[in-house]
């Protein structure tokens, strides 16, 4: 996989087709370990399949199918919610939650989905407001679970709840709600976790890196330069600063933020000069 072009595919058509393994992979190799064995860590997904796969061909139902990845997953292999350290950024990279055995919703239904899909299931996620499920699709029928949850089996009105008590607003859970989140927005979601993560413990230079995988996911955002520009200010890189601050400008001339961000480019620009 090579990771520009796949997220430059993903920006154009948000529903193109990905191993969202690999590509949670591939952000950890370039912002959190480059010494990261990449098939060190497929292999591992490959070995959980081989050995789950005849159990889910002996299931006899969508539901019994489901129950099977789960019981697999968090019960005998260990995986579970970090409810401790929710927002330590190892949980949100695929590799510290296969050796930690723990995660966030989001890289914890990644995991689902690629164990699954291993073993030749259609596993996909699904966006819910301040929390992240999957649904296993088969003969018609979808089966909701949550991988943070022991992968416990949801029905809409489990969702209801589930959102009313994380996010604290109502949800219909119609099934315009619940419907599959497309891998270009998982992606996004994915990297807005980290971008949070590290702008919260001013590590600006990690922080850079992961808006810099925003913007050609989200073209039509151009907030995202701005993120980027007003980042790499405070992680003393100026030069590379200038360019998506004047494309913000250029695409939001009338922000509400327009005169912020101006500052920040007339200090970068100040950095700049310097050095000549």
């Amino acid at each position: 996989m090579n990771l520009a072009a796949t997220l430059a595919e993903l920006g154009a058509d948000p529903r193109a087709p990905v191993d969202l393994a690999e590509l949670n992979l591939r952000f950890a190799l370039g912002v959190d370990d480059p010494d990261l064995d990449l098939p060190v860590y497929l292999s591992k997904l490959d070995d959980f399949a081989e050995i789950l796969s005849p159990r889910i061909d002996a299931a006899e139902s969508p539901e019994a199918k489901a129950l099977e990845l789960g019981h697999f997953l968090f019960e005998e292999l260990g995986f579970a919610g970090n409810t401790d350290r929710y927002y330590d950024a190892r949980n949100s990279f695929l590799h510290e939650v296969l050796d930690r055995r723990l995660g966030i919703p989001i890289s914890l239904s990644v995991l689902a989905i690629a164990v699954g899909e291993r073993c030749g299931l259609t596993i996909r996620g699904v966006g819910l407001p301040g929390h992240f499920i999957a649904k296993l699709i088969d003969d018609g029928e979808e089966i909701l679970f949550d991988p943070f949850h022991g992968g416990a089996l949801l029905t809409p009105t489990a969702c209801r709840e589930l959102v009313g008590s994380v996010a604290g607003r109502p949800f219909a859970a119609s099934p315009a709600d619940l419907q599959t989140t497309p891998n270009g927005v998982i992606a996004t979601r994915m990297l807005n976790n980290l971008k949070a993560v590290y702008l919260q413990s001013a590590e600006f230079a990690k922080a850079a890196r992961v808006i810099e995988w925003l913007v050609p996911l989200n073209p039509g955002d151009p907030s995202q330069c701005r993120d980027l520009g007003v980042t790499l200010v405070h992680a003393n890189e100026p030069g590379r600063a200038i360019d998506p601050l004047t494309d913000y400008l250029k695409a939001s001339p009338d922000a509400s933020d327009a005169g912020v961000v101006k500052d920040f480019l007339h200090e970068a620009r100040r950095q700049v000069a310097k050095w000549n």
